[in-house]
């Protein structure tokens, strides 16, 4: 609300010392920090550079995945003389612990995945107060203290899901979700654009939202205690194919249908909805976002301007196009929608 106001004075005085229409609607524009681009000139630095990689963690093969991107990419760029990289194991005080190392170590620019979003808040504070820009990227923070966030849109991305999931139900079922890590960004942001669909059909009953950690094991955990407890589940929603891939063992096992049910580019998720004919989607976050990290990192610190956001395609996967993304010969563990070349494939 303050920003909104912020943004109306401005035009008013705009207006009122007879700037045009045009002008008033470029500082609209300006002031919309999700769609400015940030003047990066007081960051540029003749190279060589350091940079530091802090990273949530490698807990589960999107990470993995992701985690490559970045490293690939840094690889690149011979004007990088160190690039640092820290694996939080998904603990946010560890985490805390890494920025500290790496500020202590002199990085020029500091790229932070982090494990939760306010947790992380005083170690990209910190960085930005000694001068060190920040690039977060995949999960966010709830702090302005960053030059750029690189995502895919999270809450897209579970409005999406949500809106599959009503249509293939005609508007009206029960329903389980399965979610991520709570705290996490992506998971809390899925949850919200899920149910901002789901509030709008009333016919559609939530039964029950659980995290799953984004683990197979977990959700398939989860999944066979929903089963036990819920004797008509119409559709799932995980927001990640890590433990939609779970529930579906423990629908399988449990004997029950296979109800609607989302996921994401895990080949595991394509391979079990290409046997088994299920009703499926698959909504990518691209573990490519990685890259473009690393390619805003590089921009900063030549004093290139950047977006403030910036908000990786999305890869959509029904039925019609399954076989264009799904690898029967490859692992299970594989995400379709990556940019790697073969010899930066993680091993199998």
């Amino acid at each position: 609300m303050r920003r909104v106001l912020v943004v109306l004075a401005v035009v008013a005085l705009l207006v009122a010392f007879g700037a045009s229409a045009a002008l008033a609607k470029d500082w609209v524009k300006f002031l919309d920090s999700d769609k400015m681009l940030v003047d990066t000139s007081m960051y540029a630095k003749t190279p060589p550079w350091k940079i530091g990689f802090s990273n949530a963690s490698i807990s589960n093969s999107w990470r993995v995945f992701f985690a490559r991107h970045v490293e690939y990419e840094a690889s690149k760029h011979p004007e990088i003389a160190e690039f640092y990289v820290t694996d939080a194991q998904d603990n946010p005080t560890k985490q805390l612990a890494d920025v500290e190392d790496l500020l202590a170590k002199g990085i020029d620019l500091l790229i932070i995945s982090p494990a939760t979003e306010a947790a992380l808040n005083p170690a990209v504070e910190k960085a930005m107060e000694k001068g060190v820009p920040v690039v977060v990227v995949d999960r966010k923070v709830t702090t302005d203290a960053y030059v750029t966030f690189v995502e895919s849109s999270n809450y897209q991305m579970g409005k999406i899901m949500a809106e599959w999931l009503v249509e293939k139900l005609g508007g009206k079922g029960n329903i389980v979700m399965l979610s991520g890590i709570a705290g996490a960004g992506p998971a809390e942001d899925r949850l919200k654009g899920a149910m901002d669909v789901f509030k709008n059909y009333p016919e559609i009953k939530v039964l029950e939202q659980q995290y799953c950690d984004w683990s197979p094991v977990v959700g398939k955990q989860v999944m066979a205690t929903l089963i036990q407890k819920y004797p008509q589940i119409d559709g799932v929603w995980a927001d990640s194919a890590l433990q939609g891939s779970g529930a579906i063992e423990a629908l399988q096992e449990a004997g029950r249908p296979i109800p609607p049910i989302t996921g994401e580019d895990m080949n595991r998720y394509l391979k079990m909805w290409k046997e088994l004919g299920f009703e499926g989607v698959a909504v990518s976050f691209p573990t490519w976002q990685g890259q473009v990290a690393v390619q805003k990192a590089i921009d900063i610190l030549n004093g290139i301007p950047v977006p403030r956001y910036v908000d990786c395609p999305r890869v959509i996967i029904t039925k019609e196009n399954l076989d264009q993304f799904v690898r029967m010969d490859l692992p299970d563990e594989f995400f379709m929608d990556s940019r790697l070349p073969e010899e930066w494939l993680p091993k199998r």
